[in-house]
């Protein structure tokens, strides 16, 4: 994991609105390596994180963004998760999550749901804080997106 710049202050328990996280994430991948990436926003500063692994999918970078986002929170927090990813997004907003674990852990075909770990830990980390989701459309000039998508791209290439 790379740490691009300051430390992200803890945020206080039971944090009013003024005290929000907002997190930019993305994900990339080709051919088998995958990046990932979260800026998280807190009273004016910002912190930027990315990392690489291989033998991935794009989905995977996209869950280990929130994931490390959520686990560099020191206290529970408001959190308010930007995302172009619609699977990501979908899962919490669309109920597909709640589906996968009535089903045990399988989909309306009756598969098994990929990336269960990574599900579950996200899950548990959401518990914590207080997580809204908002997607965004990817490439269409939105700032953080796009250095989201930069620093995922480069720990992929560079991963």
């Amino acid at each position: 994991m790379r740490v691009r710049t300051g430390t992200l202050p803890s945020v206080p328990a039971l944090s009013i609105p003024a005290d929000l996280v907002t997190v930019h994430t993305d994900g990339s991948c080709r051919h088998g390596r995958g990046g990932w990436a979260a800026i998280l926003e807190f009273r004016g500063q910002s912190l930027e994180l990315s990392g690489a692994e291989r033998d991935t999918t794009n989905n995977r970078m996209e869950l280990r963004a929130a994931i490390t986002a959520l686990e560099c929170l020191k206290r529970p927090s408001s959190v308010v998760i930007v995302t172009d990813s619609q699977y990501l997004q979908h899962a919490f907003t669309k109920g597909w999550l709640r589906s996968w674990q009535r089903n045990g852990w399988l989909t309306t075909t009756r598969e098994p749901v990929k990336n269960r770990e990574l599900w579950e830990r996200l899950l548990t980390l959401c518990a914590t804080h207080s997580v809204n989701w908002s997607w965004t459309r990817g490439h269409v000039g939105n700032p953080l997106n796009e250095r989201a998508d930069r620093l995922a791209s480069t720990a992929r290439d560079a991963g």
